[in-house]
Order: C-alpha cells, then sequence, then structure tokens
C-alpha cells in the first residue's frame, strides 16, 4: 500500500499523472511548482527515503511505496521538526520561501560527503531570492536569527521572519494552496504570430468537449483599454491593451481563454480552438521600428491611449537639456564615446503567475492572486468591469518571488471575466514556458554615452541616447525610460547633461518592471564610460569618481523639467566607496587557479531613489486584542521582501510591546483603505512609515484612555513624498583565463547606505540576493527570439539561473548613516539598489584585467574569449 508521510493512501494516480499532482490532490501543498520539467527541485519529495523530483516522476511508480513530504519530514523529531528545519529557522535560510521546501528535503538525504560539497550536492535546486550564503548557513548550524528579550528594542536586531515555522514545514499557504468546490480551470490559446488580425475564431469543437465550460474570445472582452503594468498613478503608462485583442502584436499573446473541469480538458479544448488570422507586417528591434515606414504597432490609437507617438512607434520619449553640453565637450580635456548593449532577461520567480477568481454569496467579486500590487490591481479591475471598488476583493496568500514581474495584471483579469460569466471558481496558473514567452521581461536597452572631463578630472558634459525596446505594449516602457535616465546622472556633479531616450514598441513580448528598473542598463553604460575616461587621462578611476559624485549639500540635477521632490536624508557613499577601496587592497588574496589567468579590480557606484514619482500610497491599522495583543493590518505583500518582519518590529519598538505580540492581516483589500504595493523598495520607508504612525497614534490614544473605553485602534498613512536617496558600491577582483574566456570571481564586496539597518540579517539578505541576481544577469541569463519574434528560451534548462556552484560569497558592508527624511525610524530602502552596480562592476574588473572594454551583456565565456581572441588577431574582427 501507498503511504504519504506514513498514513496510507488508497486513491490511485490518473493514467501518465506526475507525483507532484497527485500528492498536491492528496492536500500536500508543501509539493511546489517551479518549473514541471525537473530543473528546479522546489518539488522535491522523498520516495523510500530517496529524493526525487516529483514533477518528473511518474506517480504510478511511486505506488506500493513510502512517500515522505516536506510536511511529514519532522514527524518523530522534538517539536515536529528534522534537524535540518530548525537549522533553516536558525539561519533563515529562506526568503519568499517557495524553494525552501525543495532545499531541505534535498539536504535531509545527503550523507556526510554529499554535505562537505554543497554547490555540488544542490545542483538541482533553485533559489532565485537568498543568494545561497544564507542556505549554506542553514547546513552548517551557523543560527543567524536573533531573540531579544522583550524589554529589548527590536529596532537594529536581526528577528526572524513570522512566517519561518510555516516556511520550513511546508505550511505557508501561497496562491493555490487551497483547492475551493467547483473549481475550474483555465488554459489560454495563444498566437503563434508576431503580428495578425483575427478574422474569426471558431470554437466549435472547443466546446463540444465534455467538461468544457466556457470560451471567451475578443467578442466575450471588454472594449476598453488599460496598461498591464500597475503603478499609482495608473495614467503613467498608456493605455494600449484589451484583455482579449482582435489584433496580436506578439507570438505568445493571449487570443482565447477555456474554461474546463479539469487542466487536461482545458488543454484538449484550447488545442481543438481554430483561429483565422490575416497575417500584418511585423519589426523586431527597436532601431528598425523607429525608421519611417516601419509598420505600426498602434497607429490605430489616438491621444486618450497616452502613447508618445504613435505614428513612430513610441510609447514614451524624453528630451532634455541642463546647461549646453556641446560648450561642455568642446571645453573637455578629453572624451570617451561608446554605445553599450544591456539584453533581456527574466525575473524567473519560481512561483509563477497564477490567480483564482470568484463571486460569493453577496455578489462580490473575490480574486486570490501572486501580485505585488493588489490594491492596484483591484483599481484596474474595477475600472475595466464598471465596478465599485466595495465589489471587488483581491488578495494575496505567501506569494513566492516578484522582482518586478508581479507588479503586472496579467492573469487577474481574464480570471474575473470567467468567474463572473459562470458564477464559480475559476483557476489559471502559468506554465514555465508562458513565463519566458508571454509575461515581461527587463527591456533591452542600447545607451550611447559620451562623457568630457577636464585636466583635473571634473565632468564638463554628459550625454546619452537611449532607445528602449519595450516590446508590443508599453506596460513600464516610458516609467523605466524616465527612471534610466534619472539617478543615473542626477549621481554626478555636471553643469552639461543631455538627454534624449526612446521607449520604442516592437512585434516582440513586451517588457516591464525589473529589479533596478531602467537604472541597471544605463548604469552599466554610464560607469563603465567613466572608468574609460578617467584611464584617459591617466586618473585613478576610484579617486576619478570620488571628484565627480554628488555630495551631501548638492542639488540632484538629471532630467530637465522632473520634479525635485528628493533630498539627501543620510550621506554614507564616502563610507561606502572607501570601504570597497579598500577591501579590493586590503582584501583576500585568493590566488588565480594558473599563473597564466589574467587578474583585475573593478568597482561601480549606484544611487536609487527610496520610492517612486508622483506619491506611493500607504495606510495601516493596528489594534488592540482581548488577549493584550495587538493585529497590525497592512496593504504590503509579502514574497521574501522581509516586510512582514520589518513591519512588526516598527510596531513593536513604538508601543514598548515584543514583536510576538504583533499579528499581522497583510495583503488585502478589504485589511485596510489603500496600499499602492510593494514595488520600488517601498516597503519599508513608505508602508513602514505608515506603521510606525499608526502604532504612534494608538500609543497616543492608550496614554489617554479613559476607564472602560474599551479596545483602541488607530490608522496612520504615507503618501510616498518624503523620498530620500540610498548609495551602493559593489566591487569585484575576478581572474579572467586567456585560453578560454573563463571569469571567476576572487572577491566580492559590497557596501551599502541603508540608514538604520532595522533588520541587519534580513537586509543583508536582499543585497546578496541582489548581488547574485544581478551576477545571472551579467554573466549567464538571456532570452532569445527568432528571425519571426518568437520566443526560443522556454524552459529553465535553456535559461542559466545561478545555482549555488556559481556564486562568490559576497562581504556585505553598512555605512553608519541614519535618514531624516524617510520617516521610517532612520531607515532607507534596500532591496533594488544593490543589483545595479554589479554588471558595471564586473565589466571594470575584465577591463582591468584584460585591457578590454566589453560594451555587450551578457558578459559570457564565449563573449570574453571572443573579444580575447580578436585582439590576438586569431580571428578577423566580425
Amino acid at each position: 500500500m501507498t503511504r504519504i508521510n506514513g498514513n496510507p493512501v488508497r486513491d490511485a494516480p490518473r493514467p501518465g499523472q506526475c507525483l507532484r499532482t497527485f500528492l498536491r490532490e492528496q492536500g500536500c501543498f508543501g509539493v511546489k511548482k517551479g518549473c514541471d520539467a525537473g530543473d528546479c527541485g522546489a518539488c522535491t519529495v522523498h520516495v523510500d527515503g530517496v529524493p526525487v523530483h516529483s514533477c518528473i516522476f511518474p506517480a504510478a511508480r511511486a505506488q506500493g511505496h513510502a512517500i515522505t513530504t516536506i510536511e511529514g519530514l519532522g514527524a518523530g523529531h522534538p517539536g515536529g521538526l528534522h534537524p535540518l528545519q530548525q537549522r533553516f529557522l536558525d539561519a533563515q535560510g529562506f526568503q519568499c520561501g517557495f524553494c525552501t521546501a525543495g532545499l531541505i528535503m534535498t539536504g535531509a538525504a545527503l550523507d556526510d560527503e554529499q554535505r562537505a560539497d554543497l554547490p555540488r550536492s544542490l545542483k538541482g535546486n533553485i533559489c532565485r531570492c537568498t543568494g545561497y550564503r544564507s542556505i549554506a548557513d542553514a547546513f552548517a548550524g551557523i543560527v543567524n536569527a536573533e531573540h531579544p528579550r522583550s524589554d529589548e528594542t527590536p529596532i537594529g536586531r536581526s528577528l526572524p521572519a513570522p512566517a519561518g515555522p510555516a516556511v520550513v514545514t511546508g505550511m505557508a499557504r501561497y496562491t493555490l494552496d487551497t483547492a475551493p468546490e467547483g473549481l475550474l480551470h483555465m488554459k489560454l490559446v495563444r498566437s503563434p504570430h508576431a503580428h495578425a488580425y483575427i478574422r474569426s475564431v471558431d470554437v466549435t469543437a472547443a466546446l463540444a468537449l465534455p467538461g468544457v465550460h466556457t470560451v471567451l474570445t475578443y467578442a466575450d472582452s471588454p472594449a476598453q483599454l488599460y496598461s498591464s503594468g500597475r503603478h499609482e498613478n495608473y495614467e503613467a503608462d498608456p493605455d494600449d491593451t484589451r484583455l482579449l485583442d482582435r489584433v496580436v502584436r506578439f507570438a505568445g499573446q493571449r487570443v482565447a481563454a477555456v474554461v474546463a473541469d479539469t487542466v487536461a480538458a482545458a488543454e484538449r479544448a484550447a488545442g481543438l480552438v481554430r483561429v483565422d488570422y490575416e497575417l500584418l507586417p511585423a519589426v523586431y528591434d527597436a532601431a528598425s521600428a523607429m525608421e519611417p515606414g516601419a509598420p505600426l504597432l498602434h497607429g490605430d490609437k489616438g491621444p486618450e491611449s497616452r502613447i508618445a507617438d504613435p505614428a513612430r512607434n513610441l510609447a514614451g520619449q524624453i528630451h532634455s537639456r541642463i546647461g549646453d553640453a556641446d560648450a561642455g565637450f568642446a571645453d573637455a580635456a578629453a572624451v570617451y564615446e561608446e554605445t553599450f548593449f544591456t539584453h533581456r532577461v527574466h525575473c524567473v520567480h519560481l512561483e509563477t503567475h497564477a490567480s483564482i477568481a470568484w463571486t460569493d454569496d453577496d455578489g462580490q467579486l473575490v480574486v486570490r492572486t501572486s501580485s505585488q500590487v493588489p490594491f492596484l490591481t483591484r483599481d484596474a479591475l474595477c475600472r475595466l468591469f464598471d465596478l465599485p471598488r466595495n465589489r471587488v476583493r483581491v488578495f494575496t496568500a505567501r506569494v513566492g518571488g516578484g522582482f518586478g514581474g508581479k507588479q503586472e495584471m496579467l492573469t487577474e483579469d481574464v480570471v474575473a471575466l470567467a468567474a463572473l460569466r459562470l458564477h464559480r471558481p475559476v483557476q489559471l496558473e502559468f506554465t514555465r514556458e508562458e513565463e519566458f514567452s508571454a509575461t515581461s521581461t527587463r527591456h533591452a536597452m542600447s545607451v550611447g554615452v559620451k562623457v568630457g572631463a577636464d585636466a583635473d578630472g571634473r565632468l564638463t558634459a554628459i550625454a546619452l541616447r537611449i532607445v528602449s525596446d519595450t516590446g508590443a505594449y508599453g506596460n513600464h516602457g516610458p516609467g523605466t525610460l524616465f527612471h534610466s535616465g534619472g539617478e543615473s546622472i542626477a549621481l554626478y556633479r555636471c553643469a552639461n547633461k543631455q538627454i534624449d531616450a526612446y521607449a520604442v514598441y516592437t512585434n516582440t513580448m513586451p517588457a516591464g518592471a525589473l529589479r533596478g528598473y531602467g537604472l541597471s542598463q544605463t548604469v552599466f553604460a554610464i560607469d563603465c564610460a567613466l572608468d574609460e575616461l578617467a584611464r584617459r587621462l591617466d586618473l585613478d578611476p576610484v579617486e576619478f569618481r570620488a571628484r565627480n559624485l554628488i555630495g551631501p549639500d548638492d542639488e540632484f540635477a538629471s532630467i530637465e523639467g522632473a520634479i525635485h521632490d528628493v533630498r539627501i536624508g543620510s550621506y554614507g557613499l564616502d563610507q561606502c566607496l572607501e570601504v570597497v577601496r579598500s577591501a579590493l587592497a586590503t582584501g583576500t588574496k585568493t590566488p588565480p587557479p594558473t599563473n597564466d589567468w589574467l587578474v583585475g579590480d573593478g568597482l561601480a557606484v549606484c544611487m536609487l531613489d527610496t520610492a517612486p514619482p508622483y506619491g506611493h500610497v500607504a495606510h495601516a491599522r493596528i489594534a488592540e486584542r482581548p488577549d493584550g495583543n495587538y493585529t497590525l493590518s497592512v496593504g504590503t505583500a509579502e514574497f521574501g521582501n522581509g516586510t512582514a518582519t520589518v513591519h512588526r518590529q516598527f510596531a513593536a519598538s513604538v508601543l514598548g510591546v515584543a514583536p510576538e505580540q504583533i499579528a499581522l492581516n497583510a495583503s488585502d483589500t478589504d485589511a485596510v483603505s489603500h496600499d499602492s504595493g510593494a514595488f520600488g523598495s517601498t516597503g519599508i520607508v513608505v508602508a513602514g512609515t505608515a506603521v510606525i504612525r499608526a502604532a504612534e497614534r494608538l500609543k497616543e490614544l492608550q496614554e489617554r484612555r479613559e476607564p472602560g473605553s474599551g479596545l483602541l485602534e488607530a490608522e496612520g498613512e504615507c503618501d510616498g513624498f518624503n523620498r530620500s536617496v540610498t548609495f551602493n558600491v559593489q566591487g569585484f577582483r575576478v581572474a579572467v583565463s586567456p585560453r578560454t574566456g573563463e571569469v571567476r570571481i576572487l572577491l566580492s564586496v559590497h557596501a551599502a547606505d541603508a540608514g538604520t539597518v532595522i533588520n541587519p540579517m534580513q537586509c543583508r539578505g536582499q543585497i546578496e540576493g541582489g548581488v547574485v541576481q544581478a551576477l545571472g544577469a551579467a554573466m549567464y541569463e538571456h532570452v532569445d527570439f527568432d528571425a519571426t519574434g518568437d520566443m526560443l528560451t522556454r524552459s529553465l534548462r535553456d535559461y542559466h539561473v545561478p545555482v549555488m556552484a556559481d556564486v562568490p560569497r559576497t562581504e556585505i558592508h553598512f555605512a553608519d548613516t541614519h535618514d531624516s527624511v524617510t520617516g521610517a525610524l532612520g531607515a532607507k530602502s534596500m532591496s533594488e539598489s544593490p543589483f545595479t552596480a554589479v554588471a558595471p562592476a564586473l565589466a571594470n574588473a575584465i577591463r582591468d584585467a584584460t585591457g578590454l572594454r566589453f560594451t555587450v551583456l551578457p558578459l559570457t565565456r564565449d563573449r570574453v574569449y571572443l573579444g580575447l581572441a580578436r585582439r590576438a588577431a586569431l580571428i578577423p574582427s566580425a
């Protein structure tokens, strides 16, 4: 008899069913789906004590065997925790936690020899959040979490995440870890063409299939245009999207939605939908799309869509002149000019996009979704379906990673349409292939940069020409364009600054939000250019930067006419620069593999506003409970960003109670009035400030409490206009093989000005995760299209997400500062900014080692080898 976690199971799997889906049907929701291809390890379970990837293990093969999932691993151990589960708690070896069950299940089966070589033993397990250091700490038995006494301040202490015990036991509930009664399943029919008009859709055969409830097409779609990108000001993005459009503009765009009793029935019916397409001319690269006569993607749309120039395929554009750049270059003793190219990369959050929608007994539309922006999604659904706010509820359970990719409405709108039509719960879960081919990526950019300086090394002019490929739709196109030209040059003192920038439509998958939000592309170009300019002036690149970086009393200057509400609330940039410079000079002396390897050092600097422009709203409510504890309600989603922990620390600090006395009610539009969402690194400085203000008001009420007044509660809010800046400096020492082009990192060091560090363990984890994700983007990761705009990258094995064996351990240092602007007890944001300086620091180190300036990312082994070979004249230049 089959046993799952020691319990007999009499159900038999369906023919062809994998073990993962069978176990989830038995209620083992700790078994996760990250790939369904055996690539990520999130679904790992034990069969007779042997770890297997259950997504590729036939359920029939497990019949008659003993199966152990994360829920049963701790049986018979003290406290119900396996020793490795306890170690993951002690080390806090997780962030979003979606991969954690698989890592623990893999690790629990390792012998001593395998544990001694974790990079090899864990090569089948991907973590996108942590950067792997805390995972290694867990295996080593290192304790990172602190448990201060109730009379000690929680600020500045490494408190553990409140969801930790649920995460390590598989009891944390993510979006689809539920089974509503009467649940129906949706699959999408997608266009195989990059640009086409739909003449007709024949759904007859699909509807005739048993178990199919409906097939939705453009004829069922609301006519209203909107943007899938979500911002507090919804007019920040062009309205260029329809829920189901009669014109498709990229291969992979949804054409129809099939709803059936099972996923299998929906998939089969989707294959029976017949679509008659009229093919239209297409354009696949941004430069060609801007040319006169290029095929137009949105030429039919008027000014109400807020598209910058539909006749030129421009979703957005910027033309800014501060001072006189031409005069500045004429005065320069040296000028460097080059064009740099950054590529598309994917967020690769392990939990794919997914939603469940239904109507409750009162007729309210309810959506449970994996989103960073539940409130903005609610507002979008209200506009789309003409519903009042009180008739729509959107909430999240725990979210399995985001990184900007879930600042979109990609599933919620279509499941809502089906649920409103059928009055049944409807679920849509993207496959990993759909994630790669039909969601969003970072914007590919070409950045032409020209910089000049006088003989003393003072900048005289900076000029940028940015061309950003926004893909078929403009979600985040104007926003990332604006951001790319903002802090990237505001960081430097220079009287003459010029920007010409274009966000361009192409017939490819849309680009969107990703950690750094446009800055990582331009900072790569600008920092590399400044590194070269310093060399032309025969100046030390670090000293050259120090002469030109803004100081604590300087004003920002970047884009002409932009609002200037950002202030420097604390200045630790000088500390960060000196720490990294010193570490590179005196740090580890790890030798290269052999003496013929080329060794070099490099660093890069970046600055990031602590919140987006034009406001970012958060409300919080804290209420006393009869048992003497408190309920804190906030709108921010927890997806590994650590806000759940820090918000409790804030409230506990103000009220003078232990954090354990604060119960959290988060990310539910019925819980508080509004929250713009968890993006732009706002979880601490905006939502956290709202929490602090609510707790302060409750404390005032408690101090004035009248006898018999009953339980008290208070609210707080923040509008996000209290904006400061963070500073980050990344340094690398690398060794480069002249024979193969391999790059090995001998030293990685990162210094951050995060203001008052509320939770050092979590803040360190955010930086480590950001550095590792950025290393992946700089060295390995890329998505590729074919000549007709079809996505070639369709699985994790085609896309190199860093695993433990790929990454160095990064030294983390914090500047000693206290921010006076944000209102978050001196803290600043630190989720996005660590990503931005990594690629230029790596490129600068390779330049120092090889003498070659690489201008195209990623810096793959092949690209480095070809550069070295061309210099040696082994092969001709292309």
